[in-house]
């Protein structure tokens, strides 16, 4: 049998990828510093490509790599790899997440000490010839209140830390459950309480639209009058890069520790000239152990791909393939809406998961499905990180408990789908199934039987019944120029607790939601957007 062959394009870890070099399936190249022409010209006879961050893999890479069926970025983010590209020609992505956690981690608190106490001033001066103690007066961790936007592995790893140095934690993170954050004497907090509370702040989230410049202007009207220390580790554009240089300005920001950047390098050069910044250049995984442990991560990846056909970190999901059941593809979309519509019903996601599938479908696997349907419920959190390979691991990773149920037999349909979620006392029931004739159908909402179709914009109104609200809610809308495509009214009971659904042509401003809530007898307002 012919090995597998593999080329290593930028500098890695010998010993990290020793194992792929001594399995008798694989056949190893290394060559480094290649232009894009030069890779074309050989690329076409290797199986799989391991590359780190000074490489890009380009589309015409990729549409010449005939034979290429796996790219391992040995590190986090994959911003040099053509991910549009390589999901179109069926090439897997896959990265090591986990290699950088203690890096990072570490990396993040020497930011924090060397701004605590003006260390890089401090040497820049001394170096210089200049002696002068009174310049560089620093500041304590004991005893000050370090604020955590993002609380997975680097997050807590940073907290443990900190709290050897005497510090108190608070941490925004929606999976961060409460019994968590007790074990680990966490405070949770929103956002803007972590602002109020905070003498120190990091960050150690995905970039998404949720979490893109979380730490900006808003952010900083809300701090503490003796200001604050920024610390940014894990991805450009979390910390608005402008409105950090204002508060800096201003003096509400006492310092910023930064290791990433929107651009890298970076453009801003009054940010990084700025006389109360410390900045590397995104240095987080930079450790001999880390750039081990990402080489380690990827040759394992690549040999279980080739050798067993499994693949754990992929960052790029396969598109359907042929090979799913003809009977499971009519509920790829419905499960796609599940995860879309139940995450945004929950005012907190959910740390247990409940999927039933009943009837003809029960005896497919539904194993895609459930991935699909987790995807979509996580993506608000991690953006393009989580995809059907990937999602149980994420899921695992934030302490959320799945069930599955399957039964030959769904009362008066012949498929059925239901998702529950729940966190504490909080719960969202959401069941669908497929109607002849009319395709996709959500058919419960929590105790409510309904029956429509998913549609991109949907507003949801739970209230108590009473002459006059529809026409209210009616009125309202058009005033405000929302125009309404269907409606579905819900009720449990005469003049009792009832739900309306609208399907809208466009949504509604965050005016027209507040303007709704003070309806008499409104309860609740969700407004759902739906992507296909």
């Amino acid at each position: 049998m012919s090995k597998h062959k593999v080329i290593v394009l930028d500098p890695v870890s010998q010993e990290g990828i020793q194992a792929l070099i001594d399995h008798d399936d694989f056949e190893v190249t290394r060559q480094e510093g290649l232009t894009e022409a030069q890779i074309i010209d050989i690329i076409h006879d290797f199986d799989a490509v391991i590359v780190r961050s000074q490489t890009t893999v380009t589309k015409r890479i990729i549409q010449h790599a005939k034979n290429l069926k796996m790219i391992a970025r040995a590190g986090v983010g994959v911003d040099n790899i053509d991910i549009d590209a390589a999901t179109k020609h069926g090439v897997i992505v896959v990265n090591a997440p986990e290699g950088n956690t203690i890096s990072a981690t570490e990396h993040t608190l020497a930011m924090m000490l060397s701004m605590a106490r003006d260390i890089p001033e401090a040497y820049k001066e001394l170096t210089g010839g200049t002696w002068n103690r009174s310049a560089h007066k620093g500041v304590e961790l004991y005893g000050k209140t370090l604020g955590i936007i993002g609380a997975g592995k680097i997050g807590f790893g940073v907290a443990r830390r900190a709290k050897s140095f005497g510090m108190k934690i608070v941490a925004f993170d929606p999976y961060l459950s409460d019994e968590k954050a007790r074990d680990n004497e966490i405070t949770k907090m929103e956002v803007d309480e972590v602002a109020a509370a905070a003498d120190f702040v990091t960050v150690h989230t995905p970039l998404t639209p949720q979490t893109k410049g979380i730490i900006g202007a808003d952010f900083f009207r809300r701090c503490k009058k003796e200001g604050i220390y920024v610390i940014n580790v894990a991805r450009g554009g979390i910390v608005d890069e402008d409105a950090l240089l204002e508060a800096l300005d201003a003096g509400i920001v006492k310092g910023a520790a930064l290791d990433v950047f929107v651009t890298e390098p970076p453009e801003k050069t009054a940010l990084l000239n700025h006389r109360r910044t410390v900045v590397t250049p995104h240095l987080g995984a930079s450790t001999t152990e880390a750039q081990q442990k990402v080489a380690v991560s990827v040759s394992k990846e690549i040999i279980e791909y080739f050798t067993d056909n499994k693949i754990t970190h992929a960052v790029n999901a396969p598109r359907v393939s042929s090979s799913v059941n003809e009977e499971l593809k009519p509920y790829m979309s419905i499960v796609k809406h599940l995860g879309q519509f139940g995450i945004q019903l929950l005012d907190t996601p959910p740390q247990e998961i409940k999927l039933k599938y009943h009837g003809d479908i029960a005896v497919d696997d539904t194993s895609i499905l459930t991935r699909t349907f987790v995807t979509h419920l996580l993506e608000p959190h991690f953006g393009e990180e989580v995809n059907i390979i990937n999602a149980l691991y994420y899921l695992n990773e934030l302490d959320v408990t799945y069930k599955v149920e399957k039964k030959a037999k769904a009362d008066g349909y012949t498929n059925y789908l239901e998702i529950e979620l729940i966190n504490g006392n909080e719960h969202v029931t959401l069941g669908a199934s497929t109607i002849p004739g009319y395709g996709e159908r959500l058919v419960k909402i929590n105790d409510y039987p309904i029956d429509f179709k998913p549609e991109e914009n949907i507003l949801i109104i739970e209230h108590t019944d009473r002459p006059g609200i529809i026409g209210e809610l009616g009125a309202l809308l058009g005033e405000h120029q929302v125009n309404i495509a269907s409606m579905q009214l819900a009720r449990l009971s005469k003049e009792g607790d009832a739900m309306v659904l609208f399907t809208l042509d466009n949504p509604p401003a965050e005016e027209t939601h507040r303007k709704i809530e003070d309806i008499m007898n409104i309860h609740k307002v969700h407004t759902i957007q739906l992507k296909n």
